[in-house]
């Protein structure tokens, strides 16, 4: 348990608090869109979001996250950690009924981005997911965040690997981001005080 809760702390603190753009809407082109493997994650609520995956930009990473949605590791988790502005944070954290339930195990992986010698050119802007660490760069393993503004600081520092698809599933996340949150489990702010809980995440 001592081992659990540093690491899930460690993922939390090296995310740095350095975003902006308060409480606007947030509004992307999203005519870019590459080409790759597509997941809806699929809220208890049912409302959706769908992300394409770049293979070509995280390979690592991408498979990583594929075969925990195979397994449906992902099933049940909560986003234990949003702010407005920022990011929503998920992928490790279970629970039911306001009690936590247990957590997703999974191996750690080579940290796929520019600061730790792999060359990764997504920026993190609005709808695009990235993984989350710990201080050490090849830390990363379940837990990811999705982006509701720009995230200059993550280019080169997180490694990007998706984005959302279109308007509908960024207004999740940014809907997501604005819940009220507080104190809550371990910790002392910013996770949502009503759980919000994903269901699924599935290849579409």
């Amino acid at each position: 348990m001592k081992k659990f809760l540093a690491l899930l702390f460690a993922l939390i603190l090296a995310l740095p608090l350095c975003a902006c753009g308060g409480m606007r809407d947030t509004e992307k082109d999203f005519s870019h869109l590459g080409k790759g493997p597509r997941v809806v994650i699929t809220l208890q609520d049912g409302r959706t979001m769908t992300a394409v995956l770049y293979p070509d930009v995280a390979p690592l990473t991408v498979e990583n996250f594929l075969t925990l949605v195979d397994q449906k590791a992902y099933d049940g988790v909560i986003f234990h950690r949003v702010i407005p502005g920022f990011m929503v944070q998920t992928g490790y954290l279970k629970a039911k009924d306001n009690q936590l339930t247990g957590a997703v195990n999974a191996n750690t992986i080579p940290g796929e981005f520019t600061a730790n010698g792999f060359v990764n050119e997504l920026e993190h802007k609005a709808g695009v997911l990235s993984m989350a660490r710990a201080e050490h760069p090849d830390s990363a393993s379940s837990q990811f965040f999705i982006c509701v503004e720009r995230y200059a600081y993550g280019d080169g520092n997180y490694a990007a690997f998706g984005e959302l698809v279109n308007q509908k599933s960024l207004d999740v996340a940014v809907s997501i981001s604005r819940v009220l949150t507080g104190a809550k489990y371990m910790f002392e702010r910013d996770v949502p005080i009503e759980d919000v809980i994903i269901k699924s995440i599935r290849r579409k």
